[in-house]
């Protein structure tokens, strides 16, 4: 397995119920990413880490509401309620995720003006995060993903693996979906249209 990594994307408190952004029965992924994180010998986490105003929060445009659309200059953008504020308990990884076996973590969403899904480039699809080469440099051709919430950030990330040239496999039943207006089946086509495989 050297040449594979688990990808564990936003098992974050904001993602858990209770939570500002809370994805349903999001907390029953923990066990289960905990038994992958036990058999891959290398795990990398993304963190969804967002100053106080950023441009992806309903409540940084006037009249505007969770869950409605603007648009940014990359593109149409959901808008959410706050969430993974840097440093707040919110932004933590949840507590009973064994994330300490991580060799890595991509903190996203961090530029006030452009949100960021995916684990490899920004909203935008131009701006790296820097793991594609992190990922080359050790070697690693294969990757499988699983967190929160499938139908964004783990869909957008598993595509853009693809893009980069990587294998990826998408673990369903260590993810949980937000499906917003129909978003999970339309991620999950998209990622079987990219070569994403779906266990």
């Amino acid at each position: 397995m050297a040449d594979e990594a688990l990808i564990v994307i936003d098992v974050q408190n904001d993602f858990c119920p209770g939570g500002a952004l809370a994805v349903e029965d999001g907390d029953a992924v923990v066990p289960v990413i905990n038994g992958l994180i036990e058999r891959f010998d290398h795990v990398v986490l993304t963190q969804d880490w967002h100053p106080e105003g950023h441009s992806s929060f309903a409540s940084s445009h006037q009249g505007k509401a969770p869950f409605e659309t603007v648009e940014m200059p990359y593109g149409t953008q959901t808008l959410w309620p706050d969430h993974c504020v840097q440093g707040t308990g919110g932004a933590a990884f949840h507590e009973g995720l064994a994330w300490d076996k991580a060799e890595l973590v991509i903190r996203k969403g961090f530029r006030s003006a452009i949100d960021s899904y995916s684990a490899f480039f920004e909203n935008d699809h131009e701006t790296p995060t820097g793991l594609s080469g992190y990922l080359r440099e050790r070697g690693i051709t294969r990757v499988t993903l699983a967190g929160l919430a499938t139908d964004f950030c783990v869909a957008y990330s598993a595509i853009d693996a693809r893009r980069q040239g990587f294998e990826a496999t998408v673990i369903m039943d260590a993810c949980r979906a937000i499906d917003l207006g129909g978003s999970l089946s339309a991620m999950t086509a998209k990622m079987k249209e990219a070569g994403v495989t779906l266990v």
